[in-house]
């Protein structure tokens, strides 16, 4: 039972970070049609750029208080990729807005591979450990043993995915999100700026893409130019899985795929020796895709389009 809540425990970890990345892509694509592959790095870009800037706060206040260090590194940190993430926009998928599928989505990886070579030339290649800024000790639950790291984590996700919720849902941008995913032509009509309610879903998508990175990097100690590829791609799994274009859909895929990956690597790992263990617990991800886009290809909760934002 103590193997199992803290499998449970690290699952509702893992999937929260996959669900925030997975909303970016499944506002995206909810509004555009566009599957940005270059979302990973969004996310890349916003844990290296806050363990800069903690490692610069941590030179010139040497006595600040680590959570205020941590605080200060995510607002610039999500300043940085929202820029970052509405340039991309701007530049390289607005001009082929109504181009052919195929030359957004080449646009998209090529801007992947791009963003990795300028961090590995900026950041250097090396791993770099991301310091433990939160202390306290580890709490115990049922047997198992949760950080304070990880609460936070858990914490910050559900304030984050609560926002997102009332924005689309209660706001003025939220309507505008709606109502542009529903027919961008009949929107403009009504009022509404396509152009500016896309650029702001990219905002969107990347503050929570960063908020991922910084938790990412803050729960396993390191960041690296290519951190972001492996999440990314499991983050659009989960908006598969869930439905890609249905936001409750990328949440819960998040979370589930999250479970599945935590509790395939703990007990399967068990029960094949540690041949399938924690160093194969990527292949559960992928195949959970295969299964889902063999047998549902709508993903668990479909897409619904009057919700697509």
């Amino acid at each position: 039972m103590d193997t199992f809540i803290q499998q449970i425990i690290n699952g509702l970890v893992l999937g929260s970070m996959y669900a925030l990345v997975a909303l970016g892509y499944t506002m995206v694509y909810g509004i555009i049609g566009l599957i940005n592959f270059a979302h990973g790095e969004v996310l890349m870009v916003g844990a290296l750029t806050s363990w800069t800037i903690i490692g610069w706060m941590t030179d010139a206040m040497p006595g600040a208080p680590g959570w205020l260090v941590l605080l200060i590194s995510l607002v610039i940190a999500c300043v940085v990729a929202a820029t970052l993430n509405f340039t991309i926009e701007k530049i390289a998928y607005r001009p082929l807005r109504n181009s052919p599928r195929l030359a957004p989505l080449i646009t998209a990886i090529g801007m992947s591979i791009l963003l990795q070579t300028l961090a590995m030339i900026i950041w250097k290649p090396n791993y770099k450990p991301f310091p433990n800024l939160i202390g306290g000790d580890p709490i115990e639950i049922g047997g198992a043993v949760i950080s304070v790291t990880q609460v936070i984590i858990l914490s910050v996700t559900a304030i984050s995915l609560a926002l997102l919720m009332y924005l689309v849902n209660y706001t003025k941008l939220g309507r505008a999100m709606r109502a542009t995913a529903e027919n961008p032509r009949v929107a403009a009509l009504m009022g509404v700026k396509p152009d500016v309610v896309i650029s702001a879903t990219f905002v969107i998508g990347a503050v929570l893409a960063a908020i991922a990175g910084i938790m990412w990097a803050a729960n396993y100690g390191t960041v690296q130019h290519t951190m972001g590829f492996l999440p990314g791609l499991k983050a659009f799994t989960a908006a598969v899985f869930g439905g890609i274009g249905n936001l409750a859909g990328a949440v819960v895929g998040g979370i589930l795929l999250g479970l599945i990956e935590s509790l395939g690597a703990g007990y399967i790992g068990a029960l094949t020796g540690g041949v399938l263990g924690s160093h194969y617990s990527d292949i559960f991800a992928f195949v959970v895709l295969i299964i889902v886009l063999t047998l549902r290809p709508s993903g668990l909760m479909g897409e619904r389009v009057a919700d697509r934002a």
